[in-house]
C-alpha cells in the first residue's frame, strides 16, 4: 500500500502542503473519504464540504443512495475522525433545476439522459468549485476514478483511470480547461481494493460501505416515479410499431422504454424484438430485430473540447481519428470525428448497439489504458448509414 499512497505525494500546486488549502467534496462514501484522509495525512489544509442535494425520506438509509441523510452523517463522522472542518451546503434547489428537472424533461422527449454528467458539469465543477475558491482553496479534490496531469506547457489534461472497471472519465467529459486547472483527482492511479484498504488503515467507518447507484436521487429505484411526479400526465399511451410503421401493440407511455430494451414489450412475435427508437412527438415505440440497433453515424450537440488547441483546428482535413464511448461501461472504440453543417458528427468504424439520444459520446485519444480524454458531447440523433468513403 505504500506505493498507492505514494501516488498522492503532490497535488502539483505551488507552496507547502501546510500552506495549501484544499476543499474535498465529501459525499459520505469511501472514495471521497479516503481522498480527504490522504490529503490530511500529507499535511494539506483540508476542508470537507458535503452537498445536500435532495431529501427523499426513503433515500435516507437505503443502500445505494447518496447525498442524503445517512451520507451527510457519515461524511461528518469521517471529518471528525481525521480532524478537519466540515460543512454541509444546501444545494437542493440548484440540483433540482440543473439535474432532476433536466432528467425528467429528457425522458419525456424520448431520450436516455445521464444525470451524473449534468451534476458534474453544473453543481460540482461550477457551483462547488466557486464555493471552494470563496473558502480560499487553491484546488478542489474529489474521489472520482480519473486522472489529471500537467502537460509540458503547464496546462492540465484529463485521463482515464488506471483501473478500467472503476474509470469514471465518461461522466467528466464536460469539464473545461479552466476547471481542470483547479480540480484534482487523487484516486486516479488506485484500485477500489486499495481505496478500501486505506480506509481501514485510517479507521474510517465507511471502509465497507456500499457504492452509490448511478441515479442517486431515485429512492425507489424506479425512475418513472420521479418523472410522473415532476411531469404529471407525461406517461401518455401510444402505439408500438415495427420499422415499417405497422402497429404491433400499445404502451402506457414512452417513459417506460429505452433504446435496446427487449423485455416488457408485451407484444406477440415469433422473433426477438428490441426498442430501436422512441418517437416522442407521435408517442410511438419503434421496435425491430437486433441488427436494427447497430448505429454508425451519430450527430452531437453541446460538444466540449479539452484536447490541444481549438477543435476546428484539430480536424485536420475535416476529420479526426478518435476513440469514443457511448456507454459508461464499454471500452472506447475507433471512430472519426467530423464537422458537418456547423455541427459535429461521429462515424463509428464498427458500429454500436443501443445508441440513444441524450446519452454522452466521449472522445479519447486511445482505445484503452490511461488514454487522454479529448472531450465529448450529447447524442442528438443516430442512424445506421455510414458516411460514404
Amino acid at each position: 500500500m505504500q506505493a498507492a499512497a505514494g501516488m498522492l505525494n503532490s497535488l502539483e500546486v505551488e507552496g507547502r502542503p501546510q500552506d495549501t488549502r484544499v476543499v474535498v467534496a465529501m459525499s459520505g462514501g469511501v472514495d471521497s473519504s479516503v481522498t480527504a484522509a490522504l490529503l490530511k495525512a500529507e499535511g494539506y489544509d483540508v476542508v470537507g464540504v458535503t452537498l445536500q442535494l435532495y431529501d427523499h425520506g426513503a433515500a435516507t438509509h437505503r443502500k445505494g443512495a447518496c447525498c442524503a441523510g445517512q451520507d451527510i452523517h457519515d461524511a461528518r463522522a469521517v471529518a471528525d475522525r481525521i480532524g478537519i472542518p466540515h460543512y454541509v451546503l444546501d444545494y437542493e434547489s440548484r440540483f433540482k433545476e440543473a439535474v432532476i428537472d433536466r432528467f425528467a424533461e429528457s425522458y419525456v422527449a424520448g431520450e436516455t439522459p445521464v444525470p451524473c454528467v449534468d451534476c458534474n458539469m453544473s453543481v460540482k465543477f461550477r457551483d462547488l468549485l466557486g464555493t471552494a475558491r470563496e473558502l480560499g482553496a487553491k484546488v478542489l479534490a474529489t474521489g472520482h476514478y480519473v486522472a489529471s496531469r500537467a502537460l509540458p506547457d503547464g496546462a492540465r489534461a484529463l485521463y482515464r483511470a488506471r483501473d478500467d472497471e472503476r474509470d469514471q472519465s465518461y461522466f467528466l467529459f464536460g469539464t473545461t480547461h479552466e476547471q481542470l486547472d483547479l480540480v484534482r483527482f487523487p484516486l486516479g492511479d488506485m484500485t477500489k481494493v486499495q481505496t478500501r484498504e486505506l480506509a481501514r488503515r485510517h479507521g474510517l467507518i465507511v471502509a465497507d460501505k456500499h457504492d452509490s447507484q448511478d441515479i442517486c436521487f431515485v429512492p425507489s429505484g424506479r425512475y418513472t416515479d420521479v418523472i410522473e411526479r415532476l411531469k404529471p400526465g407525461a406517461a401518455e399511451a401510444g402505439d408500438i410499431v415495427d420499422l415499417n410503421g405497422k402497429v404491433l401493440g400499445h404502451h402506457d407511455g414512452i417513459i417506460h422504454f429505452t433504446v435496446g430494451q427487449r423485455k416488457g414489450l408485451k407484444i406477440a412475435s415469433s422473433a426477438a424484438l428490441y426498442v430501436v427508437r422512441l418517437d416522442a412527438a407521435a408517442r410511438r415505440v419503434v421496435v425491430g430485430p437486433r441488427e436494427a440497433l447497430t448505429m454508425r453515424r451519430i450527430r452531437l450537440r453541446d460538444v466540449n473540447w479539452i484536447g490541444d488547441g481549438a477543435l476546428d483546428a484539430a480536424l485536420d482535413g475535416g476529420r479526426l481519428e478518435v476513440f469514443v464511448k457511448v456507454r459508461s461501461t464499454r471500452l472506447p472504440q475507433a471512430a472519426w470525428l467530423f464537422s458537418a453543417g456547423g455541427e459535429f458528427e461521429i462515424e463509428l468504424v464498427d458500429g454500436e448497439d443501443g445508441v440513444s439520444p441524450g446519452q454522452a459520446c466521449v472522445f479519447y485519444d486511445g482505445p484503452a489504458g490511461q488514454a487522454r480524454v479529448l472531450g465529448g458531447g450529447f447524442i442528438r440523433s443516430a442512424e445506421a448509414a455510414a458516411r460514404a468513403a
